[in-house]
This record gives C-alpha cells, sequence and structure tokens, in this order.
C-alpha cells in the first residue's frame, strides 16, 4: 500500500514539475500545436513498441471500438493536450491546473444530468465550493487574470472531462495499452495534418535556451528540456500512475493525483516566481477541497480521478500501459 502512494505522488510530481518545463519550451518559440504533436507521437511510439512485444492483437481493432478510439484521440488527448498548452502560455501553471480539474466536477454533474447516474447530495456542496473557490483565485472582482488563458484552460477541463467518459468505456472493453496506442495514434494523425510540425526549425533544438526567472543563469540546448517533457514529463508519469493502480484503490490514488496541483504550484513558485497572494492560496485550498468532494458523489461506477492521473494523455500523455483515463499534460 505505501509503495502505491509513492507511485502515486512520484507521478504527480513529475506531472506538476512538467508544466513548468513546458512553459520554458513553449517561450523558446515552439508552438503548443507542435509540442501536442511531439508529445502524442513520442506516447504512441512507446506503446506502440510495446504492443509489438507484448500483446500484438491489440493492433487489431473492431469498428465499433476504433469509433471510441477516434473520439478519444481527437477530444481527451489532442484537445486537452492543446488547450492546456495554450492555456500556460497566458496563465500561472498552478491556475491552469487547478481549472483544468474541475472535469471531475464536469464528470458528475454530466453522470447525472445527461446518464441519470445516482449522485450524493455532496455534488452540489462540491459545485458551490469549486466555484466560489475559482472566483476567488482568479480575482474575478479585479479581472487580474488572462480571459483567453481562463478559455483555453476551461477548454482543457471540458476535453479532459471527455477523456474520461470515452476513456472509462474503452478501458472496460480492452487493455489501457490497445487503448493508449490507438488513442494517441489518432491524435498523432490529427495532429500531424494542422501542427505545423514541418515548420520547426530543427538547428534551433542546439541553440541555447535560458530557464528563465530564477534559473535564468542555466542554458541547456533546447532539446534537453523538450526531451524532459517528452520522456519524464509525459510518459514516466503516466506509467508511475498505472503503477500505483495495482497497489492503491482507484479512488485512493485519485485523491492523491490532485496533489498535482500543489507540486505544480510550488514548482512554479520557486522556478517561475509565479505567486499567490494569501486569499488566492485560501481559494486554492477551497478549490482543491470542492474537487476531493466530488470524487466521491458518483455513487456507482466512480470514475476515479486517478483515471485523470493516470493518463492524460493526452496529454495526453501519459505511459502506454496507463488507462486513458488521463493525460496531460
Amino acid at each position: 500500500m505505501n509503495r502505491g502512494y509513492a507511485y502515486a505522488l512520484l507521478s504527480a510530481f513529475l506531472f506538476g514539475l512538467n508544466g513548468s518545463v513546458a512553459k520554458v519550451v513553449l517561450a523558446a518559440g515552439i508552438t503548443a500545436a507542435q509540442l501536442t504533436f511531439l508529445r502524442v507521437l513520442t506516447t504512441c511510439v512507446i506503446a506502440g513498441l510495446a504492443l509489438l512485444f507484448t500483446h500484438r492483437s491489440g493492433f487489431r481493432l473492431t469498428p465499433r471500438h476504433a469509433v471510441g478510439m477516434l473520439a478519444l484521440g481527437l477530444l481527451g488527448v489532442s484537445g486537452l493536450q492543446f488547450f492546456y498548452a495554450t492555456a500556460i502560455t497566458m496563465l500561472p501553471v498552478g491556475i491552469t491546473l487547478l481549472i483544468e480539474y474541475t472535469s471531475v466536477l464536469m464528470v458528475a454533474l454530466i453522470a447525472f444530468f445527461a446518464f441519470r447516474e445516482a449522485v450524493r447530495p455532496r455534488l452540489w456542496l462540491a459545485l458551490g465550493l469549486v466555484l466560489a473557490g475559482l472566483a476567488v483565485v482568479s480575482h474575478i472582482w479585479a479581472s487580474q487574470l488572462s480571459s483567453s488563458g481562463v478559455a483555453f484552460a476551461f477548454g482543457a477541463a471540458l476535453c479532459y472531462t471527455a477523456y474520461f467518459l470515452v476513456g472509462e468505456r474503452a478501458v472496460g472493453a480492452t487493455s489501457p495499452l490497445v487503448v493508449s496506442f490507438w488513442s494517441m495514434l489518432a491524435a498523432t494523425i490529427f495532429w500531424a495534418f494542422f501542427s505545423g510540425w514541418w515548420q520547426l526549425d530543427l538547428t534551433a533544438l542546439g541553440a541555447p535556451v535560458s530557464l528563465s526567472d530564477n534559473l535564468a543563469q542555466l542554458n541547456p540546448p533546447l532539446w534537453l528540456p523538450l526531451l524532459w517533457t517528452l520522456t519524464m514529463g509525459s510518459f514516466a508519469p503516466f506509467y508511475l500512475s498505472f503503477l500505483a493502480l495495482k497497489h492503491l484503490p482507484a479512488t485512493a490514488a485519485g485523491i492523491v493525483g490532485t496533489s498535482e496541483v500543489i507540486f505544480a504550484f510550488i514548482v512554479a513558485w520557486l522556478w517561475l516566481n509565479e505567486t499567490l497572494d494569501v486569499v488566492q492560496i485560501l481559494g486554492v485550498i477551497v478549490v482543491m477541497l470542492g474537487i476531493g468532494v466530488a470524487q466521491t458523489a458518483r455513487q456507482d461506477h466512480a470514475l476515479d480521478l486517478s483515471l485523470a492521473t493516470q493518463e492524460l494523455s493526452l496529454g495526453a500523455l501519459r505511459d502506454p500501459e496507463l488507462p486513458p483515463q488521463v493525460s496531460r499534460r
């Protein structure tokens, strides 16, 4: 059990750290669409190689499952990674993740209104806490945050919601590795046409890039932080979250996974000088409390947020063996 918590915490830390690393990569000139393409491509290749050596039958897909994989790849993976990458160019990393994780609440609301699933009354308490907390964090009365950034962050939350709902059913029908490969393949094909990857200046990958702010004295070649984002920021945390599920109940792993938001705030504060005032910190606590309450609101079919921490894949992407309930990021 302790090992499971260690896996989940390390996964959340790597995801939280990756937001700041990705921000450096984006500031160096790689676009959000290009970074999304590289992330999904990398994860697709890793998942494909794993299938090749361990589960070749996974390369066969029925038409019905293909539709689900397409929806998951285009919305849950492509959309999530793109909106998140764009949002962090306009907003602090921690606030972006905070808004993105409202997807947990959206899933519960959709389960209640669209699928008529039974939910506990605490769902409405969660809704009030999240809305109130976000209003405080964003200083809505002063309009201090970029409205475009907030819109992109909520776009990421909507895509994360699709990722949860579609991924939950996909993983129930086949293995997480198969779902990961096919969803990432769909996302890779989509962004191959729309990411502008062919405009990447490969010579720029060797150029020094400032890590900015408190690490401005460090100037590694661009390919180094990019490589970190593609591996330690995508594949590794997804794999660790999958390992966590071997030792922890999904609900427990999911609750631990929300610590990604806290890690993101801490890393961005120490590295990028992204700070919050006391009132905003209280708002973060209220939102996190609301998310935690929302995670336990679904009585049946509970959509473990660990799905979120495991996957995303999207993006996004997080490990070949991870159930597509994740992500990002």
